[in-house]
């Protein structure tokens, strides 16, 4: 990768109930943002929430989300994708996607290159709790990672609670991740927040370009922001707080893993990535795939 700067915004969704006016709202106050933010810090990576252009908990069901929404490219796109090229600018934004049959609808991360294009799609693979459509809720999980070529290096995606699960970071990173792009919607505590998005950073020595979501969804669920930029070392190096606005950071790949020394005299000269055990994990492949649950009780 080369150097340049990268900023997560954080914005509120606008006011339930949910309509494709109030979508439209959410597209035109999230590229508000976006121009702000890169007039402001002349990102040239900027990533939104997820599902920014409804809001995390729709509050209506699957078949009426799945009218609601497009596919991917598609209508719901076009904005980002113009506000993209307008800018100049690598996009990255949440949303609903549309799926093959009615009622089936994606929780998906969409990022354009500065032409406007599509370069990649991501279908949030671990949804949440009650998101699940087979949990009575509306997302159908996908079952593929995303990473994708671009002028500024390697890019990568995940979604939320998808920050929980080190092996699709880990993948992601095998296969050239050097960023990895995370947008939220978080519905737990910010050390929580802080803890998966620095811990896939250092778990496999990439920049994690986090943006959360705050305000209300329009089921009235709240979030915190708390948007971050983590360095290849785990060093948070950009935190926003609670209300809306941007953080921004300088990636500079000549500098990613130069906090790895602090309060030492000896050289850190380890990484993650090349010192697996792989026989290690040869031996234990069934493990990683065998159905597993916590032993203590849990909601």
């Amino acid at each position: 990768m080369r150097a340049f700067t990268a900023a997560a915004v954080q914005v509120a969704p606008r006011p339930g109930p949910l309509t494709s006016a109030v979508v439209k709202e959410n597209t035109d106050h999230a590229l508000a943002w976006t121009r702000r933010c890169v007039e402001s810090t002349g990102a040239e990576l900027v990533v939104l929430p997820e599902s920014v252009t409804t809001g995390f908990t729709p509050a209506i069901g699957a078949d009426a989300l799945w009218d609601l929404v497009d596919e991917i490219p598609g209508t719901l796109a076009e904005p980002f994708q113009e506000c993209a090229r307008e800018l100049g600018v690598h996009l990255v934004w949440g949303t609903y996607e549309r799926g093959a049959e009615r009622g089936a609808v994606h929780n998906s991360a969409v990022l354009a290159g500065p032409d406007g294009r599509v370069l990649g799609v991501y279908r949030k693979t671990h949804p949440f709790g009650g998101e699940r459509r087979s949990s009575g809720g509306w997302v159908v999980p996908g079952n593929r990672v995303t990473v994708a070529d671009t002028a500024l290096g390697r890019l990568g995606m995940i979604i939320c609670f998808d920050g929980d699960y080190p092996e699709l970071s880990r993948i992601q990173a095998v296969r050239g991740a050097e960023v990895i792009c995370r947008p939220s919607a978080l519905l737990r505590s910010a050390d929580l927040w802080e803890l998966t998005c620095r811990a896939r950073a250092y778990d496999n020595h990439v920049y994690v370009v986090g943006a959360n979501a705050t305000g209300a969804d329009p089921a009235g669920v709240l979030y915190f922001g708390n948007s971050m930029i983590v360095t290849p070392g785990a060093e948070v190096v950009a935190r926003g707080s609670s209300h809306e606005g941007w953080v921004a950071a300088h990636l500079d790949p000549a500098r990613a893993l130069a906090g790895l020394t602090p309060g030492s005299s000896v050289p850190q000269a380890f990484d993650h990535l090349a010192d697996r055990n792989l026989e290690l994990v040869r031996h234990y492949a069934d493990d990683l795939v065998r159905p597993a649950r916590t032993p203590f009780p849990h909601g």
